[in-house]
């Protein structure tokens, strides 16, 4: 069996479905890294494409969020490769989580975010947010695009960017 085949399941016995793959690659990843930890497996209806929310607990569930969570940041991509790796004609979403972890750091975000709106809406002049991850920008966008007073930009190159926030009444000038 190929280097690929071990990291990502594919051997005699494909799974059946990403749900069980993900089964299959997370419990043998927990089991391997000896991490007590259990997690549940949800179908999330009413996507566009075939979305699972993994929820994760158990006794080391404090490590999957150290450091910004880099941990549950990593299984989720690493599980995300394996569906890739042996369902690739399909588009399969993953949602890892623990302790409601990505929700309450989405609620502390957007509380920042909505103070810097009140800024520019009271001062009238651009703010700027510091550089972001992909999903965290798209928190902040979505969160925005909800006030028709408010638009967002992006900007600068690479993964991380900074945001700028401006009213929808302002001439947007080249950043």
């Amino acid at each position: 069996m190929s280097l690929i085949g071990r990291l990502f399941g594919v051997g005699e016995k494909k799974a059946k479905g990403p749900k069980n793959l993900i089964e299959q690659v997370l419990g043998g990843l927990i089991e391997k890294a000896g991490f007590d930890l259990s997690f549940d497996i949800e179908e999330v209806k009413g996507q566009e494409n075939e979305t699972f929310k993994v929820s994760l607990y158990g006794d080391d569930e404090d490590l999957l969020i150290q450091k910004d969570a880099m941990l549950l940041d990593a299984l989720q991509l690493f599980v995300k490769r394996a569906l890739q790796n042996q369902f690739s004609e399909q588009i399969v979403n993953l949602m890892f989580d623990s302790n409601d972890y990505r929700a309450k750091e989405n609620e502390n975000l957007e509380s920042m975010i909505d103070k810097l709106k009140e800024k520019v809406l009271a001062q009238g002049k651009p703010v700027y947010v510091k550089a972001l991850a992909p999903k965290e920008r798209r928190v902040v966008h979505q969160f925005l695009a909800r006030d028709e007073r408010i638009r967002s930009k992006s900007i600068g190159d690479g993964h991380y960017k900074k945001i700028k926030i401006y009213s929808a009444t302002a001439k947007q000038q080249t950043d």
